[in-house]
Parts: structure tokens; sequence; C-alpha cells
């Protein structure tokens, strides 16, 4: 995944919409679909179904140590497994006027609600009224150390090959803010997990679990392998130490990016990002960058694995393990599921967002950039009559870049 100012994702994760402010995580990574409608009640006291609780209002009693219930905040979250919490100001600061010029220059491509809801990133409380104090949480997922460089295997982004990071960290958020509820009392809150126009990497820093590395996904001693999930709270906790930057002069992830798309350290221009292009952009991936995304059909983790941090990084929660062989899987084996096959296969997996048709897209790529064997023409031969022209137009391509070849 990304995974995107702010990527999901990603952590993104579409590194370039965390671009330059915010959003990976997961990119995107991890990719960051902005839904902002999901808001209407559960029943109890104007819940929200995503998580919240805008109908309480916090007391705020002068008497109560708030920096002891931070840390008794902390502690909970590690009990839940979250790998750090932080707590910041609901204030975006700077980032948000980098956000605006990323936007200005266009680097988002189609990614439209971006734009759209990039007031809601500067204004916290106008997403969730009577906002004060972003909690923010950073869960670990990396799966495995495996590379998939095999050039007839199917890259899949890590944090993808498992269950939908979205559901996970948001039921561990709306976790830890019970927890809170039992400390505190009654609060208004609204927890976030890349589901609304929240500048996570930018709270992230200023929280002290990390600082945005160039290739502007968040970093820490611990590497990148991390989702990132927020709440929105009107408890006035005293915020962390923002996290100092550990980058020094190193180049590696803007030297490592397969398209070029870290235009500048800090900055990724998102219409060559393979995150993007793979998972958020519909119709047609420019026929020049074909070529360069070579076997990685779901998001794209170079920047990532190139990253002298991420050697210190641990494996992470066992709820991101690779299902269906997804750690291992063949271009053509994939290229062969049915759409009945990829929508009950990728249940509870985020790449079922994408659909059956992008997915063959990004596949037939694959095996054009792959090895000239009879088994990829024969998979590919296979779907020439799909109903879908941007998939046909694709095989074509495929077809054609294999011809004459014998790998």
């Amino acid at each position: 995944m990304t995974q995107r100012p702010d990527q999901r994702p990603h952590q993104s994760r579409l590194a370039g919409t965390e671009v330059a402010f915010e959003e990976n995580h997961h990119a995107r990574p991890q990719l960051r679909r902005q839904c902002l409608t999901q808001a209407l009640g559960r029943g109890l006291v104007g819940q929200f179904e995503n998580g919240g609780n805008i109908g309480a209002m916090h007391d705020q009693d002068s008497t109560v140590d708030y920096a002891a219930l931070k840390e008794q905040i902390r502690e909970a979250g590690r009990k839940l497994g979250f790998a750090a919490i932080g707590v910041a100001r609901a204030d975006p600061g700077p980032a948000v006027a980098h956000l605006q010029q990323w936007l200005a220059e266009g680097c988002h491509g189609e990614m439209d609600y971006m734009a759209r809801h990039a007031e809601l990133r500067a204004h916290p409380e106008q997403l969730h009224p009577g906002t004060l104090t972003v909690i923010s949480a950073a869960l670990d997922y990396l799966p495995h150390g495996k590379s998939s460089d095999a050039p007839g295997q199917a890259a899949i982004s890590r944090y993808a090959q498992g269950r939908d990071y979205h559901k996970v960290v948001r039921s561990r958020l709306q976790k830890l803010a019970d927890a809170i509820a039992q400390l505190t009392g009654p609060f208004g809150y609204r927890v976030f997990s890349d589901s609304a126009p929240v500048m996570e990497v930018e709270y992230a820093h200023q929280a002290g679990i990390g600082w945005r590395g160039k290739h502007t996904l968040l970093l820490s001693r611990q590497g990148s392998w991390r989702f990132l999930g927020d709440i929105y709270t009107d408890l006035p906790l005293p915020p962390d130490t923002p996290a100092e930057e550990h980058c020094g002069t190193c180049s590696a992830c803007l030297t490592a990016c397969p398209t070029g798309a870290i235009v500048a350290p800090y900055k990724v221009d998102a219409r060559r990002c393979i995150s993007y292009l793979t998972i958020e952009l519909d119709g047609p991936i420019p026929e020049a960058l074909r070529p360069l995304i070579g076997n990685r059909i779901y998001g794209c983790d170079d920047c990532q694995t190139c990253c002298p941090w991420n050697r210190f990084a641990q494996l992470g929660d066992p709820e991101f393990a690779p299902r269906h062989g997804l750690d291992q899987a063949s271009l053509a084996s994939l290229f062969a599921w049915s759409e009945q096959q990829f929508d009950s296969r990728l249940a509870g997996n985020p790449i079922r967002r994408i659909g059956h048709a992008r997915w063959l897209r990004n596949l037939a790529i694959g095996l054009g950039n792959g090895p000239a064997t009879d088994e990829a023409r024969i998979a590919l031969r296979s779907r020439l009559d799909h109903p879908d022209a941007t998939v046909r137009e694709h095989i074509a391509w495929a077809l054609t870049r294999l011809e004459g070849r014998s790998d």
C-alpha cells in the first residue's frame, strides 16, 4: 500500500500521498479513501459507526492529573498491541501549507478527494467538534522479510498480504477509547484508521512516534513497517515532544524508486508512484511507466526495503500474516482467478477494493514484464475477450512485449 499527503499507505500505502504532508501508511502506506459520509450513529449518544462519541463531553476538571492519565493511556495501548502511543495538539501547523502547495502542483493525480477535503485536514475541529488533542498510535505490520525478486512471481506490498488494516487498527483504537472511558468517564472522541482526512504522519511526528522520512512515510528507529491510527478527543492531554529527524544525508529511497516518483526529498509525485498507479488510478496505466512497474501488481515497497532503519524492524502483529499464498504466488496463477475467486479469497483484504478488472490490468503488466514463457502467453490469451476494454488493452500490450522474446 502507498499508500499520500498523509497512505495508506501507508503507510498507503502510497508514499506519494503522504507526501509532503501527511498521509502510507499505508499509501500508505497505506491509500486513503476519505469516507466522510460514514457518520450516522449506532444508537449510543451520537456514536459513529466507525468509532466515536460526540454526544458525550469530557468534564475538564482542573484537579485531574492529565500527565498521569496520558501515561495510563500509553500503557493501555501497549496492552492492546500498539507499538507506540503519543499525544499531539490538534493543530497540523506548517504541514497544511505544504499540502496546499502539493495539491496546487497536481501531484495528487486523480485523487480528487485529497483536494476536496483539504480544509478538514487543516481544521480537525471541523471533522470532529470539540477536538483538542490527537492520540496517535502505531501498529507494526511487517509479515516477513522475504522479497519477490523472481520475475514470474507477483510482488504485493507487504501491508496488503494479510487482513485489512483498516478494520484491525480501528478495532484496536475503539478498544483503547473504551479503556480511556473507564479511566475518565464519558468523553468526546472519534477514531480514525485511514478512513477520513486526517494528517496521520504529521500528528505521529508531533507525538514523538517518528519523523517524516524522505520518502514521506513515517520513519522511526524501529523502521517504517507501521500502520498509523488516531483518536481525536476533547481530553486536554499534554503533548509529547516531536521526534527528531534521523535521515541525515541518506538518499537511498530516492535512488530506489523504480519510477522516480520521489522527485525531491520529502516530496512524492503520486502520478508516477506505483502504489498510485496500481491502486488508485482507474483506467489505463501510462504506457511509458508500464515497463518500470516490473512484477509489482499492488503497491510498491522499494522505498522501504532499501531504508537502513528497517534493518531494526521486527515482525509485526500476526493479524497481518500472509493469506492465500500472496507472499509467493506466481503472476499466472493469480491471473487465472475468476472474479468470484477474487472476491471470496480476498474478502477481508484491502486488495479487494480495487476490483477484479483492475487486478487483471496490473497482472497483465507483470506478465508482460516477466519471462516470455508459454505459461505467460497462454494465461494472457485466455482473457483476450475480457469485457473490460482496459484489461484487453493491457493484455495486448503484454503479448506484444513478450513477442519475439524467449526467456
